[in-house]
């Protein structure tokens, strides 16, 4: 997988079987629609129409099936028929499991998929996250030849047709940023530190044009930033605060996003033990997250100003590490007694945000995290948790999940029941709840919050997404198509409008518009 070239086109072009192995995948009624002139050129002479019609009357998907076509090397694979509210129409996870499972080996192969328009994007991003990058198996490092998936849609039901060119560059792009953030996750501590981290900044920096912002070691903690420098200073590589910035001319407000790049999570002095700390190389998820839906987003054109914020450290032990009984005193200005050291990804987040608040005047901070265990057990494997000061933007995020694959439900907003759970005599709160079997992944939500101010008059979002972030041992790159569906509405591309939260049309008026405020609304 890890030398796989993935490209979107239009048309992959006729082949047999025997020369590109083919996957054709779709819902059972959609594939149903589909005409065989459609798709003979790429099952011909091996595969009749008599055998394709055989093969789709014999599928009972439950929730899914497939049929061989011919041999190995030609497959026909149907998504669940239909699914509940919380799951993408899509069937994100679904398209990545069959292709996981169902796609012929090969060097050239290709994937047919049937779906509506609707479901493209998420389709693409399903696709995509199947095929990691990062291997250091020996034989892959011996084989130097490429092997290439080409992948076509066959649109079905309303607005048929087509790709356009423009929409494959889309799709390119986003799967790239999947991989992109798939790629950092997956690599070890001992090649991915905060200083190669930076590296992967500076070069999506480059690629846009941009020069990011870097705070770094000491110069940490004379700016007042002593959540990430707390956590980070007892590593051999310093941890850092970077940004990136996208300033368009014309832009009417500023979004930041805010990743937490724990680039290994020891737990510190509150050491993490023997089964829960491997894996914790995926600490870093939110950073990569945004990392790749920025450089995605940038690429295909975004109208307002765009920050992303990344809080790098290596949460290690060592002589000058923090211990539980610190205090420390963070960017808003607040002083937090530490309690738990493995509770560090709302430190740096914490600083994170209220950069984004004071620094880059941001109307609208979204950050993103690997922080909580109890994320799963809230929310589950294949769902972000989701808290924000906007009911308006709770349902935003829920809807941009359906329509991206990258599923989100939202936890519990209270922070007037919750808050004290941080009560500390010593100094402004504690960074880790007294009751942890009190709603910890929204707590530890509202710990980051109270930094920015629970009456501050912005949009602020909380995206907790610690067990989404992977599947078994590979990273998954959840998070980008989020972003990108999320924050869709403001970009240039059509497709992206079009599976943001608004859709392509708002059925708020103009003047309403006019009377809200600015920081509330959606982009």
């Amino acid at each position: 997988m890890a030398n796989v070239v993935l490209e979107f086109k239009a048309s992959a072009g006729d082949s047999e079987p025997q020369t590109r192995p083919v996957l054709i995948i779709g819902q059972h009624a959609a594939l149903q629609q589909v005409s065989w002139s459609q798709i003979k050129g790429k099952l011909q002479p091996v595969v009749s129409k008599e055998t394709w019609q055989a093969a789709l009357a014999a599928m009972n998907p439950n929730p899914t099936d497939s049929c061989p076509l011919y041999l190995n090397q030609a497959t026909v694979a149907a998504l669940p028929s239909r699914v509940s509210r919380h799951n993408s129409p899509s069937s994100a996870h679904f398209v990545s499991r069959l292709v996981r499972t169902c796609l012929p080996g090969g060097n050239n192969r290709c994937i047919v998929m049937v779906c509506e328009r609707s479901d493209v994007f998420a389709s693409s991003c399903a696709i995509a996250r199947t095929f990691p990058i990062f291997s250091r198996r020996s034989s892959s490092s011996r084989r130097a030849e490429k092997k290439h998936v080409s992948v076509e849609f066959v649109i079905v039901g309303q607005g048929g047709g087509s790709v356009a060119e423009a929409e494959l560059r889309c799709l390119s792009n986003a799967a790239d940023g999947v991989r992109l953030a798939a790629r950092i996750v997956d690599t070890p501590c001992n090649e991915m530190n905060t200083d190669i981290f930076l590296d992967e900044i500076r070069a999506v920096g480059t690629e846009l044009g941009i020069t990011p912002v870097i705070i770094q070691g000491e110069e940490l903690k004379h700016k007042g930033f002593g959540g990430i420098y707390g956590v980070g200073k007892a590593a051999e590589h310093l941890p850092a605060l970077a940004v990136l910035s996208h300033k368009p001319e014309g832009a009417t407000q500023t979004i930041a996003w805010v990743g937490k790049g724990i680039v290994y999570d020891t737990g510190g002095l509150s050491i993490k033990g023997k089964t829960s700390m491997p894996g914790m190389k995926r600490d870093c998820g939110g950073a990569a997250a945004i990392l790749g839906a920025f450089k995605a987003t940038v690429k295909q054109g975004f109208k307002d100003n765009l920050h992303a914020v990344f809080c790098l450290a290596e949460n290690s032990v060592g002589p000058i590490a923090t211990r539980p009984d610190d205090i420390h005193t963070l960017y808003s200005g607040k002083t937090v007694e530490i309690n738990n050291t493995d509770a560090e990804g709302r430190l740096v987040l914490a600083d994170g945000v209220v950069y984004a608040n004071k620094d880059l005047s941001a109307d609208i901070i979204l950050d993103m995290a690997t922080l909580t265990g109890a994320q799963g057990i809230s929310t589950g494997k294949f769902h972000a948790a989701v808290m924000t000061n906007s009911e308006q933007w709770e349902m935003a995020c829920v809807r941009a999940g359906r329509s991206s694959g990258d599923l989100a439900h939202p936890l519990v907003y209270c922070p007037e029941l919750h808050f004290s759970e941080f009560t500390s005599a010593m100094a402004d709160m504690k960074n880790s709840v007294a009751d942890r079997e009190n709603a910890t992944s929204s707590c530890a939500g509202l710990f980051i919050g109270s930094h920015l101010g629970f009456d501050w008059p912005g949009v602020w979002v909380h995206v907790d997404i610690a067990s989404p972030v992977h599947a078994g041992e590979r990273a998954t790159g959840f998070g980008v198509a989020l972003l990108m569906a999320l924050f869709g509405q403001a970009s240039d591309d059509s497709m992206l409008n079009q599976v943001s939260p608004l859709g392509a049309a708002s059925n708020t008026s103009g003047d309403q518009m006019e009377r809200d405020c600015k920081r509330r609304r959606l982009v």
